[in-house]
């Protein structure tokens, strides 16, 4: 999506509330708020909210996992699956 197709003035998100917010639950594209020419703002669906944050968890998660990697934080999963194993027993 390019955001220069979606982009409106604060003045017109003020006039407009209600009509933008119908808008954006229906397409469910985000819609950049300028002000005096500048991007102040990025309005987006709750739902592509809740699977934006989703994802940024994930990749926060897995840079954290490649972080301790590379701390060489971590264990071979043969030795894992080898503990495992003899708990089971």
């Amino acid at each position: 999506m390019k955001y220069s197709t979606r982009v409106k003035p604060i003045s017109y998100l003020k006039s407009h509330a209600a009509e933008i917010a119908s808008e954006i639950n229906q397409i469910r594209e985000p819609m950049m708020i300028t002000q005096n020419g500048e991007a102040k703002m990025v309005l987006m669906d709750v739902k592509s909210y809740e699977e934006h944050e989703a994802t940024f968890a994930m990749l926060k998660l897995l840079a954290m996992g490649n972080a301790e990697i590379e701390q060489g934080k971590f264990r071979d999963a043969e030795e894992v699956f080898a503990e495992l194993e003899q708990d089971d027993e």
